[in-house]
């Protein structure tokens, strides 16, 4: 077996493949049966959990000095495995002691970072496996090592927590990018303490900050890379519906793209208009408006477009506030019940649909679940474009603001050109429909509606 892997090590340097791959492609199985039955059972184990056999040389921690690495690689590359790995390589070899696992989400955290196919308890012989305790958002390690779970979805969690050693899963999908800067601020002990982030790369702030840090190792790769370990239904279904795309050259590629000089937002203006989580609760409190605002799909299928689902408010000035996206693929139970959850969460006003294509059946569907509720049906006579111009002009004019990250919404807002998209942005077509609702129907005798609904409210303020 030394002979073998001696002959692959020379081989990798001219092709980007793990030593595991090379082993099978240029060795007869007979060769390849007699050189593994040269080894104990012992060894045989040992190395079918050696990351140095099985990686990649792009999945491999860098020789280069560094205090993060930022791993930017398209879907499928494994990235996941790549960082799970490297937790391991350094918490066996008694190099750090507390570790902080930061995903978009608990769900995320727990089922792709922890116990995910390719998840830190995967990566780990049986008899090393760490323990992992949900309840306590606790990973205790073999050797007295601990690591802690951490959602983006809740930055407090992170204020005063310290650690040596840190990996974040999907950044550019945060909702609250305060997570991460919580994080670095925590990310103090020991001699040299470092960050690895494992994302799909999108154009935002903190990423490009990262690239230009000269302690930022930056490793990219594509989706090609690791094709031959896809499933055929992945490269199907992935593949094929975003290859020789501009989305594709993001999701696939790994390259981190700029504006689409085709599309009607920049994502360096939503920037600018993007308020943190400590501002949600004042804004909550002063809207005098809230719509729920849904584009419907068709299907529900794997393949199908998703159901655009947002939630956003308008202020006693003027301005709107997007807060919610709850857009997925759902069956027509399933996005009627989450716009009727978030109807009551935000006591909104009402909930507004596309029905071009539902009609009725959409507020039959709605109606089903809560009889109750304030419904308007909308219907589209111009083309997606066209709805959305005037609201972007919103945008440009600062009348809009975006209450934390919306990484989905706002990449199809950045992306979509009717002239090369391959997709229906039912994201951007429901915050369509809902500033729409708010900001620029007028109806008849509203403003009077208004008036006087407001001097009622006042005189009933300075009876009390």
């Amino acid at each position: 077996m030394i002979k073998q892997l001696s002959e692959l090590y020379q081989i990798q340097q001219q092709e980007n493949k793990s030593l595991a791959q090379l082993f099978v492609e240029h060795y007869s199985k007979t060769t390849r049966i007699k050189a593994l039955s040269s080894l104990t059972p012992q060894e045989q184990e040992a190395l079918l959990y050696d990351w140095s056999f099985n990686a990649r040389p792009a999945q491999q921690i860098p020789k280069q000095d560094w205090d993060n690495w930022l791993l930017l690689a398209g879907r499928g590359f494994g990235k996941s495995r790549t960082g799970a790995e490297t937790i391991r390589h350094y918490i066996e070899s008694n190099q750090y002691r507390r570790v902080a696992f930061v995903g978009p989400n608990a769900a995320a955290v727990r089922d792709i970072m922890i116990e995910g196919e390719s998840g830190l308890l995967s990566v780990f012989p049986q008899d090393k496996r760490p323990r992992y305790i949900p309840s306590k958002r606790l990973i205790e390690f073999h050797n007295g090592a601990v690591g802690f779970t951490y959602s983006a979805e809740e930055p407090e969690n992170l204020r005063g927590p310290q650690h040596d050693l840190a990996w974040i899963d999907e950044l550019c999908a945060f909702k609250y990018i305060e997570t991460y800067d919580q994080l670095r601020f925590g990310l103090r002990l020991g001699q040299h303490p470092r960050l690895i982030i494992t994302t799909t790369p999108k154009p935002i702030k903190v990423i490009k900050d990262l690239m230009k840090d000269e302690r930022t190792f930056v490793t990219t790769g594509s989706t090609f890379d690791n094709k031959d370990n896809l499933a055929p239904t992945f490269i199907k279904t992935v593949i094929d519906k975003y290859q020789g795309t501009r989305l594709g050259r993001q999701e696939l590629e790994g390259h981190v793209l700029e504006d689409n000089p085709s599309a009607l937002w920049k994502r360096s203006n939503l920037d600018e208009l993007r308020l943190t989580i400590d501002k949600r609760q004042e804004v909550l409190q002063r809207l005098k408006k809230v719509v729920v605002a849904i584009d419907p799909a068709v299907t529900s299928d794997a393949d199908s477009d998703e159901t655009g689902i947002v939630v956003v408010g308008l202020d006693e000035l003027g301005q709107g506030y997007l807060l919610e996206d709850k857009s997925n693929i759902y069956t027509p139970a399933e996005w009627a019940q989450e716009a009727i959850r978030l109807y009551h969460q935000y006591d909104a006003n009402y909930i507004v649909a596309e029905v071009n294509n539902g009609g009725e059946m959409i507020e039959l569907t709605l109606k089903t679940y809560d009889r109750n509720i304030a419904y308007k049906p909308v219907r589209a006579s111009k083309g997606k474009y066209a709805r959305a111009e005037p609201v972007a002009a919103l945008y440009e004019q600062k009348r809009i603001f975006h209450v934390g990250n919306y990484p989905e919404l706002e990449d199809q807002l950045c992306e979509y050109s009717p002239d090369i998209a391959k997709y229906s942005p039912d994201r951007l077509d429901a915050l369509v429909w809902g500033f729409t609702e708010l900001m620029l129907n007028k109806v008849a005798g509203a403003g009077l509606i208004d008036y006087y609904r407001d001097a009622l409210a006042k005189s009933k303020a300075s009876d009390v």
